[in-house]
Parts: C-alpha cells; sequence; structure tokens
C-alpha cells in the first residue's frame, strides 16, 4: 500500500482498498477522489481542471476508463511488484504515472476505490510549479507509453480493465 503521507487520504480505507486484490479481482488499486466530489472537499479548481485533462489523455492511451490517476493512494499486488520494474522510473512524483504505464503494458488488471477528498490547512499540498513540472512528466511518460507500444507486437487481449 502507498499511502502519501500529507494527511489527504483516509488511512482508514485501506481494507476497501487492498479487498479487490485480496480476492483476486486487480492487480492495482488507485483510491479515486473522482468518484466522488472532489470540489466539495476541497480540491483547487486548477488541481481539478489538470486533473481531469491528464486522466481524460490517459485513458485515451491506455483504452482504461479509470476516473484518476493522480491519486496518493494506491495498492499493488506482489506479483505485481515482482514482474515490473519499477527500479527503472524516476525518484520523483512522476514515477507513479510511469508505473501506471508499465502496468498497462504487462496487462495487469487496475480498479478504483471511491476516497474523499480532504483539502485542508494542514494537509500538505504540491504548488503550482511542481504540479506543472509532474504534468509535463506524466505527458512524456504517455508518449514512452506510445511508443513502447508501437514497438510491442500485437495483443488479442488485455486483462487490464479500468473497472474495480
Amino acid at each position: 500500500v502507498m499511502l502519501h503521507p500529507d494527511y489527504q487520504y483516509d488511512a482508514t480505507r485501506i481494507p476497501d482498498l487492498v479487498a479487490p486484490i485480496l480476492a483476486g479481482e486487480a492487480d492495482m488499486m488507485l483510491g479515486s477522489r473522482f468518484l466522488g466530489d472532489p470540489l466539495a472537499g476541497g480540491m483547487p479548481r486548477w488541481k481539478f481542471a489538470a486533473n481531469r485533462f491528464l486522466t481524460t489523455l490517459q485513458n485515451r492511451s491506455y483504452g482504461l476508463g479509470l476516473s484518476e490517476y493522480h491519486t496518493g493512494f494506491r495498492a499493488y499486488s506482489r506479483e505485481l511488484l515482482e514482474a515490473i520494474d519499477y527500479r527503472a522510473n524516476s525518484n520523483d512524483f512522476v514515477f507513479d504515472q510511469e508505473l501506471v504505464g508499465q502496468v498497462v503494458r504487462a496487462g495487469f488488471r487496475i480498479g478504483e476505490v471511491a476516497v474523499p477528498t480532504r483539502y485542508f490547512a494542514e494537509a500538505s499540498s504540491v504548488n503550482f510549479r511542481r504540479s506543472v513540472v509532474y504534468g509535463l512528466g506524466t505527458l512524456r511518460t504517455l508518449l514512452r507509453h506510445r511508443t513502447d507500444r508501437r514497438a510491442e507486437p500485437e495483443r488479442a487481449d488485455s486483462p487490464a480493465t479500468g473497472e474495480g
């Protein structure tokens, strides 16, 4: 389980996050603020718009229908972590998006669970400048995914569903 230490995510939701993995229904789970109303939870409008934009591009690129990729609340199966070369990824926020691309290319199943949005004074938040750097890194990851997919042989069926 990955839980950003910024107080934005409710750790009591961990059992709901890992349940589909333990049941063999998913290999990676994302805690999505967008399965609820993130603006009501205090998400700044500029972050909302940027998240929607990047998520739309990612869904198109990956052929999925997830509500959010940009969450600090995730869980992974042991099999996924043993199969993916996550050590090759950057040591920055974009690591998570690089990992998603690897997971999709490897055909692992991704699911989501709703998590409440919590933005408040004591919670840390990435500033606008760092968010722009992260967004550009995410776009580079999508370009790399597209290039890598073109180099791979066509697969008839991928278990990555975007359902959960």
